[in-house]
């Protein structure tokens, strides 16, 4: 009966395979392309003076910009990390599972994950820019991606609170110990991975983003020096050189340099995150 079964499902089965090679290999083609393309087209192109410290016409340096970029990227994981980790412990730990009031915290915050960034750029732009009048700043900005991704931290913190099993809980309890010594010493541990995935989402996010920047960060390529400076990410110096025209082949420079710090992000906290789960 068994090998009858098996033999009128092998066909499925087959077809279901060939489907996931099929979506496998188009994923990764399309990423070897695209990063190729930006390879090919920027590589070349890299020079000292892409390097130098200061901005100017001649040599479009993305310095300042890749300065900018870890401030921004560094003052709002600073701002929403801490938020959305402990509202997630809050919601998983404390609160009653079955609570009305956290399934609309959840609902509020997977509708805002899916909202577009440039009304994330309105939204700072009339909150911190105007109705603050921080003017378009470093804190504008990285206030406004804060908000923006607090809604990836606090969900992908949850889920990985919620993956870690009952029992280790009520082991914990069974011991004596108390609920706060129970999240810090017994969930946080084993949840870690996946929470600092959730930030490495957010980290990218952040580092790829041009619309909510423009607006509330503005577009002033120098280090700033102060919290009110107008400033520029290396995703907003890329699309201010290729939309003027005139440095089409820096823009492509600075793509390959804001790959590669993306992909030094994610290897960084992928090793990280391998310490922190063989610790555990």
């Amino acid at each position: 009966m068994r090998e009858l079964w098996q033999l009128r499902h092998r066909p499925l089965s087959a077809f279901l395979r060939a489907c996931v090679l099929l979506a496998a290999g188009a994923t990764m083609l399309v990423f070897i392309v695209l990063v190729g393309y930006v390879l090919v087209k920027g590589i070349p192109n890299l020079d000292s003076g892409l390097f130098e410290w200061e901005y100017n016409s001649q040599n479009a340096s993305l310095v300042p910009a890749l300065v900018n970029t870890v401030l921004v990227t560094l003052l709002s994981l600073l701002i929403a990390s801490p938020l959305g980790i402990f509202a997630a412990i809050y919601m998983t730990e404390y609160a009653r599972r079955d609570n009305a009031l956290m399934k609309l915290v959840r609902l509020a915050a997977e509708t805002l994950a899916g909202i577009p960034s440039i009304v994330y750029g309105l939204f700072g732009m009339l909150l911190f820019v105007v109705a603050l009048k921080w003017g378009y700043s470093l804190a504008a900005g990285a206030f406004t991606m804060a908000v923006m991704i607090l809604p990836i931290i606090m969900r992908t913190t949850e889920e990985a609170l919620m993956s870690v099993p009952d029992s280790y809980r009520e082991g914990s309890f069974g011991l004596g110990a108390g609920r706060l010594r129970t999240v810090f010493a017994i969930v946080l541990p084993p949840a870690s991975p996946g929470i600092l995935a959730g930030i490495i989402l957010a980290t990218g996010r952040v580092v790829g983003e041009t619309a909510a920047l423009i607006f509330t960060a503005g577009t002033v390529a120098r280090i700033p020096v102060s919290l009110t400076s107008s400033v520029r990410t290396l995703s907003v110096h890329m699309y201010n050189l290729s939309s003027e025209g005139l440095h089409i082949k820096q823009a492509y420079a600075t793509a390959v340099v804001l790959l590669l710090l993306v992909i030094a992000v994610n290897a960084l906290s992928g090793a990280l995150a391998g310490r922190i789960s063989g610790r555990g």
